[in-house]
């Protein structure tokens, strides 16, 4: 990586929901979050796919209740898995659109796109995502901006982690760093409370999202932001809570109407909207009202979810939560007394039985709600950003110190996991171990390298296998050293050494396993170009549409007001009456066989006859 970045750099929330985009404000001091289109500070993690075009963002969500199975959500939750995970297996049941196994079992996204079948990864679909929170940044920036610092959860393993780089690529960005949530919250929450860290503060981020849940104690002094431990579930948050309720919701309906809404995806999708909205309703009062119209086979829906009845559907999910953050407060060996502050973060936090819990978890100290929970992680990715292109007027000290979320280590005798760097070492770090061979006059050395916190190595994530070969005959023990190097941007490099003659072999971990390839990338990167174009020229045509539109109907306008159509000949105006009946037709008309050009000709046609009328 370079150590000098040209033009803008962004930080992006690449979230499960909803995704954020912020730059770095020298004038003013601090991040700036940029509102898209709509005027939104946040944009749906959603993508659309219909017979004419692809929607991102707010016009994809929008038209869900109508085109469910083509309708994209969640793809955070399928990134760097494999379809046969069980965690993914429970999500099919949830989800209206289809997922099908690619190659080495790569969960696939089946979408009906111009009348044809398309297959989608993961990556893809994010990196549609990032490329409109790319074009928000630059019609905000009126520049172009390839340069990026996006966040993932803590717990995001290498897989995850790499896959999301992937999707970087493939949207035309630079992606300067992966940066943890909670850690960029903590650097949202240290630079706005920047005049109270002059004495060491131990601040305990709780994010919990729309799809993930992390929590991490940070120790900030001055500028200096030091992760002291990190943990979390990568498959925990608002959507959860939003498919207990459904679920709920369709056995309520079952009994009541005698009939199974949960293989109408259309019913579903609606269904999810009017839970969606319920669950934030409750953060603010004690009971709201679940109305959906003619919810299936014309049946109304409506029933009341309480604030109670909410907290006894997601109890064992609360209390999940709460284990989670006993447990990195028990790796990071600090008493809660000792936590200085409470960050909330992220829009689940918002639920107030959490709320309840994280205080009373704390003894009752006061939850700090000053940054706002939807940006914050945004905005810590702005302030990364800054730093990484050398923006001097933000804090040219600030030092931020972060932690590895799963222990690293090697496969030995028995599938044992030895663990060379332990879960929530700070990085960079490099850690050294000598092992022995197993047998007598082993001429090599298999070296499996995998992450994860399981006893068998098998059971956790193989990060990658390379072969110390050619070695001396020795007896069984013969020692071998193997050494981690892990960088501040998580990337490990691993070598194994024979201590007597100093032969040597080394990998750097790419794990190719699963993950696109290069042809891919440049695959999926030229398609996300057809894409581009594709919106542009539908834009094109709208943009058309809608100026005939406006035309026809000036003219109607004009042609009914009876002071002025007095005033025109009769040939004339059978010629302007037969052009307005000839636009409306083509307005009226199917719009798939209407191109752009038409639109444009028509009024070109329109003007021709009516403009010199009425100068």
């Amino acid at each position: 990586m370079a150590s000098k970045h040209v033009g803008h750099a962004i930080g992006i929330d690449l979230g499960t929901k909803y995704s954020c985009v912020a730059v770095w404000d020298d004038k003013n001091g601090g991040a700036k979050i940029i509102h898209n289109e709509q005027g939104n500070r946040t944009t749906p993690s959603c993508v659309a796919f219909t017979d004419s075009h692809r929607l991102v963002g707010d016009a994809a969500k929008n038209q869900a209740p109508f085109n469910p199975k083509n309708t994209i959500f969640d793809a955070k939750r399928l990134i760097g898995r494999k379809l046969s995970d069980s965690i993914i297996q429970a999500d099919l049941n949830l989800w209206p659109f289809k997922v099908v196994a690619g190659v080495n079992d790569k969960p696939m996204i089946s979408v009906e796109y111009k009348g044809e079948e398309k297959l989608l990864a993961a990556e893809e679909i994010s990196s549609m995502i990032l490329t409109k929170m790319k074009e928000i940044a630059e019609a905000f920036l009126e520049s172009p901006v390839k340069n990026a610092v996006i966040t993932v959860p803590a717990y995001f393993n290498d897989s995850q982690r790499k896959a999301t780089q992937d999707a970087g690529a493939i949207a035309g960005l630079n992606i300067m760093k992966i940066i943890n949530e909670p850690t960029a919250a903590a650097l949202a929450y240290g630079l706005q409370k920047r005049g109270n860290c002059s004495e060491e503060r131990n601040v305990f981020v709780f994010d919990l999202g729309g799809g993930t849940f992390d929590v991490s104690l940070v120790t900030i002094k001055d500028d200096v932001y030091e992760v002291k431990a990190t943990a979390g579930d990568t498959h925990l948050g608002g959507e959860d809570f939003d498919n207990r309720m459904i679920d709920f919701f369709v056995k309520d309906f079952n009994k009541k109407n005698k009939v199974d809404i949960s293989e109408n995806p259309r019913s579903l999708r609606r269904l999810r909207t009017a839970c969606e909205r319920a669950k934030m309703n409750l953060s603010f009062v004690k009971e709201t009202t679940i109305e959906v119209d003619s919810l299936f086979q014309g049946i109304d829906f409506c029933s009341l979810m309480t604030r109670s009845k909410f907290e006894e559907l997601n109890k064992d999910l609360f209390v999940k939560c709460m284990d989670t953050v006993e447990k990195c407060l028990a790796d990071a060996k600090v008493d809660k007394n000792s936590v200085h502050d409470v960050v909330l973060v992220g829009g689940s936090s918002r639920i107030p039985k959490l709320q309840n819990l994280v205080q009373e978890f704390f003894l009752g100290k006061d939850l700090c709600k000053s940054i706002n929970p939807d940006e914050a992680v945004a905005y810590g990715a702005a302030v990364q950003a800054a730093l990484l292109a050398e923006n001097l007027s933000i804090a040219p000290d600030l030092v931020l110190l972060d932690v590895t979320p799963l222990s690293l280590g090697i496969s030995i005798k028995g599938d044992i996991m030895c663990v060379l760097i332990p879960r929530n070492s700070m990085i960079p770090t490099k850690h050294e171990k000598l092992f022995g061979t197993f047998e007598d006059n082993q001429s090599a050395a298999k070296i499996a390298v995998y992450e994860g916190e399981r006893t068998r190595a098998s059971d956790n994530n193989l990060l990658g296998l390379f072969c110390l070969s050619d070695l001396n005959p020795s007896p069984r023990r013969h020692p071998i050293k193997v050494c981690f190097d892990l960088d501040e941007n998580g990337v490990l490099k691993v070598y194994a050494e024979e201590s007597k003659t100093g032969k040597k072999k080394e990998i750097t971990i790419v794990n190719e396993k699963g993950r696109l390839t290069a042809q891919e990338i440049k695959r999926m990167i030229q398609e996300a170009e057809m894409y581009k174009d594709d919106d542009d020229k539908f834009k094109e045509k709208v943009e058309a549409k809608i100026a005939l539109e406006e035309y026809v109907y000036k003219m109607s306008a004009f042609m009914e007001d009876a002071k002025v159509s007095s005033k025109i000949k009769s040939s004339q105006k059978k010629n302007i009456e037969a052009a307005i009946g000839e636009g409306r037709e083509l307005l009226d008309g199917n719009q798939q066989k209407v191109e752009t050009a038409d639109f444009e000709n028509c009024l070109h046609k329109l003007r021709s006859i009516f403009d010199p009328i009425i100068v």
